[in-house]
């Protein structure tokens, strides 16, 4: 049986069938800062917590007050200037971080502190250097501290995916007793596969006495990339907070990403009937405030929100995509608040899209015209990285003998307009210099360009079938 299958049981078994709301806890400022290089000034944070909070998401970790004055005073502020959501801030289990913890939220409207202590056997003996017996009643204390300032408070037994199953029962029963009101299961290295992670989760809500009374939420490192996986899972087995990340950054390999998990979730409600606040059409402008903020571009490739993500090269995708969005479109870009759905145009792209930006461009062609510049397209295409609207045109201006009169006067005026930021981006871009392609002196293209005309001339397919 797959993971994914068990953990459909679960949800079965304990009626989750019906849509039920998952709080979105987003720790990027706390967990997402401590990503290498993604270290945030005091008013960054303010600014992008404005921006979360604008999201929707329902629980902004602010940071680590203890760690230094600046995160002292990122916390603080805000805690002061967020209104809506409820603002946390990390906290050892240790009577200081728990009172500087407190002295940064005071003034926040939905304060809550998170506690946290390692309950593994690797961290206690070699990290803490601690016995069972002090972890549980550190443990205990600290949240008992933290409830004599602040209502809201969670706990998270850090490492638990490698601690002992008794024990961390032994402690998660001593903090819900203490008054912990959400208690965070972290996957902490990322050690977990789905259908272990959901188990835990369900072992937890079938032996820990009084459960119930509590939210059971997750934490999950994307050590073996499967963060965004064992977090559905857990909600699949009752959890009812994700811990998570613009971007996916955080420690190491990151965290679950933010913006994955809500999509998922909203594509899938088939398979994950759950709801969350999040305003999805945001997700992309955040994506982009966070990469300027922190100096890290997102990979091309990301889910979601990725430079790639709406993009489309290969010939049938195109052809699908200017038919009918749905055949290979998944989600609206606008649905994330991407613009709009880009076709790149490179080798692997065909007639329909070459036709498309043409038209883009104003010009209108024959299917004899556009077959004409297709064929030197092909030749172009195999050696750049993309063709660009600038080589559309000129690819026209020479072949002038073999499109109208028309075609060509229309491209004219463009070509001359970008004559100048041709010379400019020739000079800082990775495309190929139409005269510097083979046989230059023989229309650009010589050789190849006559093979390439002859083999389409017989050729009645509309477009490469690449990327099935």
């Amino acid at each position: 049986m797959s993971w994914i299958s068990e953990w459909l049981g679960y949800a079965e078994e304990n009626n989750l069938s019906e849509p039920q709301n998952v709080t979105i806890f987003d720790t990027t400022l706390r967990d997402g800062e401590q990503s290498p290089g993604c270290s945030m000034t005091w008013d960054e944070k303010l600014r992008l917590a404005h921006q979360l909070d604008l999201l929707g998401v329902d629980v902004i970790e602010a940071g680590f007050p203890i760690a230094s004055e600046g995160d002292f005073r990122a916390v603080r502020a805000v805690a002061q200037n967020v209104r809506r959501p409820v603002i946390a801030a990390l906290a050892r289990c240790c009577h200081d971080d728990v009172v500087r913890a407190w002295q940064a939220l005071e003034g926040a409207a939905h304060p809550r502190i998170h506690t946290f202590l390692a309950t593994s056997d690797i961290h206690l003996q070699h990290k803490l250097k601690i016995s069972r017996q002090q972890c549980l009643e550190q443990a205990r204390n600290s949240v008992r501290l933290a409830k004599s300032f602040c209502e809201d408070v969670e706990f998270s037994p850090e490492d638990a995916t490698r601690s002992d199953p008794d024990f961390l029962r032994e402690v998660v029963e001593a903090v819900i007793e203490a008054g912990a009101t959400t208690v965070n299961i972290p996957d902490t290295v990322g050690y977990a596969v789905p259908a272990e992670f959901a188990e835990l989760i369900q072992t937890l809500r079938d032996r820990v006495r009084g459960i119930e009374k509590v939210t059971i939420s997750a934490h999950c490192h994307n050590d073996l990339g499967l963060a965004v996986a064992n977090s559905l899972a857990a909600v699949g087995a009752g959890a009812r907070q994700l811990e998570c990340t613009i971007n996916g950054i955080g420690e190491r390999a990151g965290n679950a990403a933010l913006e994955e998990l809500v999509m998922t979730m909203r594509v899938r409600p088939d398979r994950f009937p759950y709801s969350t606040a999040v305003i999805s059409e945001r997700l992309f402008p955040v994506s982009q405030l966070l990469s300027e903020i922190t100096g890290t571009p997102v990979q091309p490739n990301k889910a979601i929100i990725g430079r790639n993500a709406f993009a489309h090269e290969a010939g049938i995708h195109q052809d699908g995509m200017i038919k009918n969005p749905l055949t290979y479109e998944i989600m609206t870009p606008q649905s994330v608040g991407v613009p709009g759905t880009r076709l790149v145009l490179g080798k692997h792209s065909g007639r329909h899209a070459l036709g498309l930006r043409c038209e883009e461009l104003g010009l209108q062609l024959d299917r004899r015209e556009l077959d004409q510049v297709y064929r030197l397209f092909v030749v172009l295409a195999d050696n750049t990285k993309s063709v660009e609207d600038r080589q559309i045109l000129e690819l026209i201006s020479k072949i002038d003998s073999r499109c109208s009169p028309r075609v060509v006067a229309a491209a004219a005026p463009r070509i001359s307009a970008v004559s100048k930021d041709n010379r400019t981006s020739q000079a800082h871009s990775s495309s190929t210099p139409i005269a510097a392609l083979p046989n230059a002196d023989r229309g650009g293209y010589g050789a190849a360009a006559a093979i390439a005309f002859e083999v389409h001339e017989t050729e009645q397919q509309e477009d490469y079938l690449w990327g099935v």
